[in-house]
């Protein structure tokens, strides 16, 4: 059985994100779908962090785009957002018990200039990967033939990569149509995740922030068993 997990690359995305991948084979990348932005839903080029004024969003800054432009396609404005973000995240995390552990990590993926979104945003997913020592396959959307929308998409990237099981977050029940899975013989599994309550600065825990939270606070090592379930 091949488990495939399908998502839009997000900006270092939170745990959950990494959750999933922890239990799949192939991770296929969605970048050749609408960017969505301008909502509270709009995960895709952000994300939180938590400061002493509480959670407050770090953004990849954009050259502004046409509403039907694709992910892949969406450029960053090369100003100063990464240097600005990197203030930003050294500021937050300076008095965090492992900030001397992870923000070279962090400095190094901010220090390059990125021309798309897709470019840094992948960068980010990496160096997580990395740091939680999660290994998993991936593909890019935009490398495949499949065609369709919303669920008839999945099936179809589903297919063409040779997946029979796929792992879907619990965000997707709202629109979920299950005739098509079940008629390509693509089995459904739910995502069963409980966010991990760690040591936090500033104050009372604060779920889904960035992975880079666990990690200032807890470190590499404790993190990479804190997201496995693991008792630390």
């Amino acid at each position: 059985m091949i488990t495939a997990v399908i998502h839009q690359p997000d900006f270092l995305p939170w745990l959950g994100f990494f959750d999933r991948l922890l239990h799949a084979d192939l991770f296929v990348v969605l970048d050749n779908v609408q960017f969505t932005n301008g909502s509270s839903r709009s995960w895709t080029y952000r994300d939180k962090i938590k400061t002493a004024n509480g959670e407050k969003w770090i953004s990849v800054g954009l050259s502004k785009c046409h509403r039907e432009t694709k992910i892949n396609e969406v450029s960053t404005n090369n100003s100063l957002w990464n240097a600005n973000m990197r203030n930003q995240i050294k500021e937050s995390y300076r008095k965090a018990k492992y900030f001397e552990e992870i923000f070279p990590y962090i400095e190094e993926l901010l220090s390059s200039q990125y021309e798309k979104l897709v470019d840094v945003n992948l960068c980010s997913i990496q160096l997580l990967l990395e740091l939680l020592d999660i290994r998993v396959e991936k593909v890019m959307a935009s490398s495949l033939q499949a065609t369709g929308k919303s669920n008839e998409l999945l099936v179809n990237i589903l297919k063409e990569v040779g997946a029979d099981c796929y792992l879907s977050g619990l965000g997707a029940k709202d629109y979920f149509r299950g005739e098509p899975f079940r008629e390509a013989g693509i089995q459904v599994i739910w995502q069963e995740f409980k966010h991990p309550h760690y040591e936090q600065l500033f104050g009372d825990f604060v779920p889904y922030l960035s992975s880079i939270d666990l990690l200032f606070n807890c470190g590499i090592a404790a993190s990479r068993k804190i997201i496995r379930g693991e008792q630390i």
